[in-house]
């Protein structure tokens, strides 16, 4: 039973963010309604005995989809959980390069951020861990070309 606090709060009592060794302690401490899971190899919830709703967005190579269709995909998943008052929580495996292009994206759709940098900055600041890869920046780019 892992309640250890290493995930973060994007938006403080609603939207969580951290690896996959953390969805445990997310669902246990903050009672989440939403998982997003962003691994492209998952078969399963990284903590089975969830009593959420698990979506996996895979964002991999071999996923399928492109990386700027799997960030749209689960930014609007967050913020469609988020408008609809629930406890949301995404994670990659680390959660630093995928987990952090979502979290610049999440806030820029909650109008929470004007700019990419300035979005990448506020992820960061609140999830030190957070390194997008120039890859994803290009993706988020695609996404918020005007941002």
């Amino acid at each position: 039973m892992s309640s250890a606090k290493n995930y973060h709060a994007l938006i403080p009592d609603r939207i969580y963010m951290g690896a996959a060794a953390d969805v445990e302690a997310m669902v246990q401490n903050e009672e989440i309604d939403v998982i997003v899971d962003l691994r492209g190899d998952a078969a399963a919830c990284a903590y089975p005995d969830a009593n959420a709703e698990w979506i996996q967005i895979p964002l991999a190579d071999q996923s399928g989809i492109t990386q700027e269709e799997g960030f749209r995909l689960a930014i609007e998943a967050i913020t469609q959980a988020y408008r609809e008052d629930k406890r949301v929580a995404f994670h990659c495996n680390g959660g630093r390069g995928r987990t952090g292009a979502v979290a610049a994206g999440t806030l820029i759709a909650l109008g929470l951020a004007r700019t990419i940098a300035e979005a990448e900055a506020m992820a960061k600041a609140i999830r030190s861990e957070i390194e997008i890869k120039p890859i994803q920046l290009q993706s988020l780019n695609k996404l918020y070309p005007n941002e």
